[in-house]
Formats: structure tokens, sequence, C-alpha cells
């Protein structure tokens, strides 16, 4: 994958996912502005990346406000001469049910995760059209966002909405040849070493042991490099014609998700009132109902464990 001449920001990158596709796009050729909050964290990124061979820049802030999003694309367009690709991958938890989440950590984690994606991808794309010549919009989704996840009520409904960024500024850019597609990724990093259920795994790969079939394929799990291609995938001239779209990936697994659709449909004539929908519902309705939260699989070696 050659992204020669292209130039990136990846907000974020620090460290896990971040630092792994700002690593495989410096790899593949594009210049890179590594993003994070933590100036030593961002430097050492840069660092490493320079010592592969890549080219990269520092910019250490904590994305939302308008002022760091076009602070961001100046230090490209300064540094490389250009921008081609944003990647939006900052974000940060705060977990607790709903009874117990105050408004603090609610406008955290959508202020870096939701404002964050919207202000860096308007900075950007105010550049790629003045430059004419295309550009990718890649945006970082979850799991999360798209079935919701217990103790999540902020940073599930953060990533349903870059879900609908995504489709929405796939119509919006398509004749100025931006595409913006959402990565749906699963990875060890610090957010999913907190998941008992995938700890072992991500203690696994701290240790250097190979993961399970088990883990790569019915779980999708895997290091953030397992990741990255994706990334460098969507920034490349092959997926000049991808737009819109949500993509899986992680371990052994490479998926596309579906678009909600309505999956039942009835008729009344004159319109439903409660009484109808009553009688309507146990027959017609009720064996369609959707699960909430990702079903995931019982791990065959725990069971027998």
């Amino acid at each position: 994958m050659d992204l020669t001449g292209k130039v990136a920001i990846v907000t974020g990158s620090g460290r896990g996912l971040g630092l792994a596709y700002a690593r495989r796009l410096a790899g593949s050729g594009a210049a890179v502005v590594v993003n994070d909050v933590d100036a030593e964290v961002a430097e050492a990124a840069v660092e490493a990346i320079r010592r592969d061979g890549g080219k990269a820049s520092a910019v250490t802030a904590a994305v939302g406000d308008s002022e760091v999003a076009q602070a961001l694309v100046d230090h490209a367009v300064d540094t490389f001469g250009r921008l081609d690709v944003l990647v939006s991958n900052a974000g940060v938890l705060r977990d607790k049910v709903l009874w117990k989440m105050t408004d603090e950590d609610f406008d955290l984690v959508t202020r870096v995760h939701l404002r964050g994606t919207f202000t860096c991808a308007r900075a950007a794309v105010v550049q790629m059209k003045e430059q004419g010549e295309g550009g990718r919009i890649i945006l970082i989704g979850s799991p999360a966002g798209q079935y919701g996840n217990f103790g999540q009520t902020n940073y599930s409904a953060a990533k349903a909405g870059i879900v609908g960024f995504a489709r929405t500024w796939a119509m919006e850019l398509a004749r100025d040849r931006i595409t913006a597609n959402a990565v749906v990724p699963v990875a060890a990093t610090a957010m999913t070493a907190t998941v008992p259920f995938l700890k072992p795994y991500v203690e696994a790969l701290a240790a250097g042991e190979p993961l399970p079939p088990f883990a790569r394929r019915e779980l999708a799990f895997g290091s953030p490099e397992d990741v990255a291609g994706l990334v460098a995938f969507l920034a490349s001239d092959d997926a000049a014609d991808v737009t819109g779209q949500a993509v899986g990936i992680g371990g052994d697994r490479l998926s596309l998700y579906s678009h909600p659709e309505q999956i039942v449909q009835e008729y009344h004539a004159g319109g439903w009132d409660a009484d109808d929908i009553a009688k309507v519902w146990p027959g017609a309705f009720a064996p369609h109902l959707q699960t909430v939260g990702e079903q995931l699989p019982e791990d065959p070696a725990q069971k027998e464990g």
C-alpha cells in the first residue's frame, strides 16, 4: 500500500490504536501529524516513526475545540505542505451506570469523541476542498456504538453518532471526492484491558503469547497492529469508491456493518392506536425484538476449565 506524498493527521496517536494507525500510515509512505495530550508520549511516537524511516511531527493538544482542530490542520500544511487524510481516533472513558453518571462524565466523553471528531473533520474538509484533490476522513467507532454497552451511556452515544457522521458526510463530500468511513475496531488496548472477559487475552498479548483461534476469529480480537491495515487501505487510492461505511476489524476478521433497516412492517387503515398495537404486537413484532449489547460466544477452553 503506497501512500507516498500523502499527509495524515491521527488524533490520539501517542499510544494504543492511534499509534498503530500512525505507524502504519508512515510505514506506507505518508507524513503523519501525531497528536496526543501528553507531550512526552507524542514525541516518543514521533521518534519511533522516524527511527523506522518515516516522517512525523507532533502536536500536543486535547481535541474538542475548533481552535485545536485548526491548529492540527495548520501544522500539517505548514510542516508537510498539504492534508490528505484525517484519522479521528482520540478518546477517553468515564464509565458509570446511568444513575451514577455525572454531567461532567457525559460532557467530557462526548466532547472528545463526538465534538472532537466534528471539529477536526470540519477543519480538515475545508483544507481538502481548497486543495481540490479529494481526501479521506476516517472515523473510529466501536461495537458499543453499534450494540450499546453496560455502563457506557456517554461512550455508546458518541460512537453511534460517529457512524452517523460518516453516513452523512459521505453524501455531503462526494462531489469533492472526499470519502468518509467509520472503522469499528476490536483490539487489546488500555480500554479493553478493563473488560473482564477480554483481560486474559490482553495479558497474553502483553506477554508475547499468540492468541487462540477462538479469540482471533470468534471474538475478532487481536493487537492494534491487526487493525491498522484497514486504516491504511481506507487512506489509499484503492478505497476511492468506499464511503459512508462502517467497517469492523479485529484479529482475523474483517466485516461490514449494515445500515439500520426496518425488519417488520404491519399496516392498519386509519392509523394505529394503543389497543390496535397491543393486539398485533405479540404475533407480528415480539418474535423479532432485537438483542441489546454485543452477543459474545463463550470460549470453549474457558468453559472446559
